[in-house]
């Protein structure tokens, strides 16, 4: 096979695609296996093993149209995109992303290292691990990557070129529609809400003109600040984690947009997290779970602060009085979008297993645990300074359900 023209691999393809495009990342001699590992809504992942040296990688091929619905017809451009801002993010944020070594424009597919000694972050959490790293790694790279690619840092006609080069229609309307629209109207029938709390979001969420027009705010702000190059899709399911390193992947959702959009969906699914060992009460992990969440939204600050300081450029940026100006814009962003991140895993069509793991009553009561902590993100995202705030929000939500009603 030459591989001279595009098609969806599979297993025994994909073994062979290595074996003839991929050789030199093995040695001399080679004996390649293969397994395709996907279980994301886009992408097909092939593990590529070599039996003769104990070496793997991954292929990440791009489809034509997403593995969750044949409805999203996607651009193959978003492999480029991927390959691309791993190799910017390495830059900025050594050692927090996965190496990646090759992109093919005509397979749509990147390849990159094999991070099996990780575990996606959703997973352990779910299994109620902690990681005493997670806030420092995770906001070293959010400052690293986002601060460093705003206009108070970059040369402006640089930054509008990686603007142009990194433009993503498709991704970023499928965010459009499945973040800031859909869950608030279902003007399209796509959303898919949990059976015992259809009445509850039709009456709480549906029908809330505040809620709307907060949320069409926020929509129009995603769509028109190019503020600095964010990933796109940072929740727990992206990154991979072990006790003592943390690796980001999957930014093939990345554009040029609001920094609060990444840092929103960092806190946000830390607390699906956190109430999905409610459930289990498993009153340790919360506590490690709350803990982190301070730290995450305090270090992501004061870091901010220092980097700031550090690296500012644009002459107009060192106003005084203008770094808290930017800054506060930013956790009103992080803030709107942590209240988004929540409602649409819960009402939209693409939801998270921390919440789908659950049944029956404990399920309905972790739902609307988010979705009313969310109501009041959304709603009253000019009011959040610090991460304790987060957490007083998400706590006042909790005890509006008590255990005991629901079991």
């Amino acid at each position: 096979m030459k591989f001279t023209t595009y098609f969806t691999m599979n297993e025994e393809e994909a073994a062979m695609y290595a074996s003839e495009k991929l050789g030199y990342l093995f040695g001399d001699e080679f004996h390649l296996t293969c397994k395709e590992i996907g279980d994301g809504n886009l992408n097909y992942i092939f593990r590529i093993m070599d039996e003769v040296s104990g070496r793997s990688i991954i292929i990440k091929q791009s489809g034509p149209v997403a593995r969750i619905s044949d409805e999203f017809k996607l651009s193959p451009d978003r492999n480029r995109i991927e390959y691309e801002i791993l190799k910017l993010e390495e830059e900025l944020a050594p050692g927090l992303v996965p190496i990646v070594y090759a992109y093919d424009p005509i397979m749509n597919c990147t390849v990159m290292d094999d991070l099996s000694d990780h575990q996606i972050m959703r997973k352990a959490l779910m299994d109620f691990k902690v990681f005493p790293k997670f806030a420092q790694d995770i906001t070293d790279f959010m400052v690293n990557t986002l601060l460093l690619t705003s206009d108070v840092v970059l040369e402006h006609k640089h930054k509008k070129d990686l603007v142009k080069n990194f433009i993503n229609p498709e991704l970023c309307e499928i965010t459009e529609d499945l973040v800031y629209t859909e869950p608030f109207s279902d003007y399209k029938n796509r959303n898919d809400v949990f059976e015992l709390n259809k009445e509850w979001v039709d009456e709480h969420i549906y029908h809330s003109h505040a809620l709307r027009l907060e949320t069409a705010k926020l929509k129009f702000e995603f769509m028109n600040h190019a503020q600095a190059l964010v990933h796109g899709d940072l929740h727990t399911g992206s990154i991979f984690v072990k006790e003592d390193s943390t690796k980001v992947i999957d930014p093939e959702f990345a554009f040029f947009g609001p920094i609060g959009y990444d840092v929103g969906n960092v806190i946000a699914n830390l607390i699906f997290a956190w109430v999905h060992s409610d459930a289990h009460q498993q009153f340790d992990h919360m506590q490690w779970l709350e803990d982190t969440l301070i730290e995450t939204v305090d270090l992501f600050i004061f870091k901010f602060n220092l980097a700031w300081d550090h690296n500012v450029s644009e002459s107009t940026a060192k106003t005084p009085g203008f770094k808290e100006y930017y800054l506060a814009t930013v956790l009103r962003d992080t803030t709107g979008v942590t209240g988004l991140e929540l409602c649409r895993r819960i009402i939209g069509l693409a939801h998270v297993k921390d919440i789908t793991s659950l049944s029956g009553n404990v399920r309905v009561r972790a739902e609307r645990i988010c979705l009313s902590g969310a109501i009041d993100f959304i709603v009253k995202r000019d009011s959040y300074y610090c991460g304790e705030d987060f957490l007083v929000s998400m706590k006042k939500a909790m005890s509006k359900f008590a255990r005991e009603d629901y079991e």
